[in-house]
Parts: C-alpha cells; structure tokens; sequence
C-alpha cells in the first residue's frame, strides 16, 4: 500500500465507524466491555445539578457526568416512554412497529408489542457472548405474548406496564387491582420503595458478577414519574384514590424522588467500584422522554407529550474509564436509538443487517477518533397530530395545526418562528419530512395517544385535538 492509499484509508476510518462500517470498537488485548445503561422515567433536560437543576442535589450523577462525557442536545425517539423503549432496544424508529406508534401501549394485548423475532439489543449483545438482565420497567407488551425473557433478556425483575404506585407496586388503586411485580414472568410480592428495590437488585447482580464475563444491566427506574411518592410518603400511597395523582405533588416531593433516583444509582456505581468492574464498564445514563408537571426545562419550553424541546430533549452522560475522557461536554446531537449501534460496536458486534439500524454508532467520536457530525432527526406523535424535524440547527414543528421553523442552538426557546424569514428552509425541511413518514407504518384511529389538556393542567388550556386522550 502506497503512503498516499494509506492516509486516505486512515482518514477515512473515523467516519466509516461513525456511519456503522465499523462495528468493532475494541482495542487490540482488551476486554469487551460491561454495559450498565440506566433509564430514567420522566426526567427533565434541567433536572441534574450538572444541567442547571438547583432546588435539590444530585451528586452521583453529576459525579458520573464530570468523569466522562456529557451530552448537551441529546434527544429520545419520542415524547412518550414506551415509544421511545421500542427505538431503544431495536436501534430503529419505533413507527416501523405496529406496538411503536402506541403513545404509549396501555393495556394486554396478543398483537401491540416487540415482536419476539425481531433484534434487539440484548438478544445482539447475547450473541457476542455478553448476559443480559433487565431490571426495573419493561413497558413493550404484556404477557403471555411479550416480555423481555422473549425477547433477549436472560432475567428480569420489575413491571411489565408503564407505571406502578412505589409503594403498593400496583398499577392503579383498590384491592381488585393486582401487582404489577415480576421475577421474570411469575408475579412475585416484595414491601419497598420502589426505586431502592430497583437499587438494591442491580447492586446485587453486580456483586455476582466476574470478571472476563461480559455482562448488560439494563437499569430502568420508573422514577420520577408519578404518582408523586418520596421515599417517605408511604402515607401518601394509602390516601391517593387515581395512580395519576392529578391531586398531588410538588416541588419538594419532587426533588425527594430525584434525590432518591441518583442515591440508588449511586450505590449501583459503588458496587461496580467494590467488585473492580467500573474499570471496564460502559455506563449510560439518560431518560426515556422530556419532563413532567413538576420537571426542569429551562430553557426549553414543553414537556412530555409534547415535540417543543422540553419534551424530547434528555440528558445524557456515558463514562468509560480510560478509554472516554473525563470532563467532557458535546454538543453532538443524538438520540435514543444510537446507542444500539453504538454499544454493539464496542462489543465487537453490529447490528442485524436484515433490520438495518435508523441510529449513528457515536463511538468514534467518544473515543475522540471522530469529529462532531451534523445530523437529521425526525419525530411524529399522534395527540395535537404533532410532527418535527430537526436538521442541523433548524427544527420544522407542526402543532395543534400551527407550523413554525426555529433555529433552536440560537432559540432554544422556540419562540421566534422564522419560517416566513426563511420560507426555503421552511419547506426544505416540510417536504423531508413527508417524504420520510411515507417510509413509516400510518398513524390509524386505532393508536392511542396521551396528551395533557387543561383539565388536568392550568397552563394546558387549549381543546384537546378529538379523540385524544388527556394526562
């Protein structure tokens, strides 16, 4: 090979992995890596210290941020949780799946739900040697069709729906109603907050752990999303009569279940730490969608439900000792169904290429062999007949029949609509994304969505679009 070939092939290596050409990201004589991926429930874009949330503290996850990368424009597939657990696990767009467009899945059903035969991260991960184990909320279907041993998980303790009461673990209120608490697909009964029993089963897996023996934790709290219960405020799940708890919460009750959140997580690093294993292991944290009723998002507007900023906008941290270098905040876009690529990668593995992956693999670029990349992402979301697209720094939205264009690193509080200034990027950008969601599987009346009305909340007042469902 001539020095010329050779450069040309060196320079190009970043960007091929960058694109998914090179899948794997190990070293030559090192280990692959552990992988602990924590999902938060609800969480804002402002609601860690390390993002500008200052009426409570979160040292552990402002700890993790400091020792590897944070991520400043980091997004999830969607503004409701299970759409965006679909992405996650599969690496794809959730509107290529019929359970995907549900915002969010509610309810038992043989027909919405993650496919057993389709890919996903931890059945991938399983074929590069790695075990799997799902802790905390599954949220892609019920049983006896879906559940996460189905689907690639070697074990799972946790809920299979969307939100349980932390204390009763059930997923409404009354004695008819039945735990939604499994060890794998047996009902189990256990008395705990639910956030510290989460806590306390992932310490435990780590502690089993050896090294050699590669290994994803996929930690998945339900915190903070409501009811809205702190640690102390079994009291407070006695008393509530709706698991919407349209009646409760506030700030420092709020505050209490974040605090909660980043102690447990801190023990789970701890525990990593005591067993030697934090050394080589890949730890990612993020949230599932934008903020709730009680979230920090300054200085995005919207909340979850919502394609504004502060309803897909998440934070993001991943730390790799020695190999991610500490301190580091990028303004690299991303979202959540990079991080299948991604993680393959650095096992040494890629995606299944008859499901080809709509994520980038990032490693390059936390590996410091790749430079930031401008990217296009595109959102739609049923309530208010919402659609986004966000390429480079515009953003098309379409809301409640409203379209506006934002530059939203200059606006990123999307309030000068400046499609009338820039009417070609306006339509650039319309016609990309029309183009792109004949690609998808049709939003039909069948979907349900979930949108927030004023009925249940004061700065919400506009009329629900018919056939929505509010809160």
């Amino acid at each position: 090979m001539t020095n010329n070939t050779r450069r040309r092939v060196l320079k190009s290596l970043p960007a091929l992995a960058l694109a998914g050409y090179l899948p794997n990201g190990l070293a030559a004589g090192k280990e692959q890596p552990n992988i602990l991926f924590i999902l938060a429930d609800d969480l804002g874009h402002a609601d860690l210290g390390v993002y500008g949330q200052t009426d409570f503290r979160t040292p552990n996850l402002d700890k993790l941020a400091g020792q590897g990368i944070r991520f400043t424009q980091a997004y999830a597939n969607s503004a409701v949780c299970s759409a965006t657990r679909f992405a996650l696990i599969t690496g794809r767009y959730q509107y290529r799946l019929r359970g995907g467009l549900e915002e969010p899945i509610a309810g038992a059903s043989d027909t919405i739900g993650l496919p057993r035969t389709h890919p996903t991260l931890p059945s991938l991960l399983k074929q590069q040697g790695y075990g799997t184990a799902l802790i905390g909320k599954w949220h892609l279907g019920y049983l006896p069709t879906f559940g996460p041993l189905k689907s690639g998980y070697d074990s799972f303790f946790g809920n299979y729906g969307g939100a349980i009461d932390y204390f009763t673990h059930k997923p409404g209120v009354g004695p008819q109603v039945k735990e939604d608490l499994y060890e794998g697909e047996v009902p189990v009964h256990q008395i705990g907050y639910y956030t510290d029993l989460l806590g306390a089963r992932a310490v435990d897996f780590v502690q089993k752990q050896q090294a050699g023996k590669p290994f994803l934790l996929s930690l998945h709290y339900t915190a903070p999303h409501w009811p809205w219960e702190g640690p102390g405020d079994e009291t407070i799940s006695r008393d509530i009569d709706n698991i919407f708890h349209y009646d409760g919460g506030d700030l420092a009750t709020y505050g209490r279940m974040v605090e909660s959140l980043d102690a447990s997580i801190g023990r789970v690093l701890k525990a990593l730490e005591d067993k030697g294993l934090a050394e080589n292991t890949i730890v990612i944290f993020t949230s599932d969608n934008g903020g709730e009723r009680f979230s920090k998002t300054w200085p995005l507007t919207g909340q979850k439900t919502e394609l504004l900023e502060g309803g897909i906008r998440v934070p993001a941290i991943v730390r790799w000792p020695g190999r991610i270098a500490a301190g580091q905040v990028s303004e690299q876009v991303a979202i959540s169904m990079d991080w299948l690529p991604t993680l393959l990668a650095a096992a040494g593995g890629a995606p299944d290429p008859a499901y080809p992956t709509d994520g980038t693999n990032l490693l390059p670029l936390l590996l410091g062999q790749a430079k930031q990349q401008e990217r296009t992402l595109l959102w739609r979301y049923k309530a208010n007949a919402q659609r986004a697209i966000r390429a480079g720094n515009w953003k098309y939205l379409k809301i409640g029949g409203n379209e506006f264009l934002f530059d939203v690193v200059k606006d990123q509080h999307e309030r000068a609509n400046l499609a009338q200034r820039h009417p070609e990027v306006f339509a650039k950008l319309k016609g990309q994304w029309e183009q792109w969601n004949k690609e998808m599987l049709p939003i039909t009346a069948d979907v349900r969505t979930h949108g927030v009305s004023g009925k249940v909340q004061a700065d919400r007042y506009g009329v629900p679009p018919a056939g929505s469902v509010a809160d």
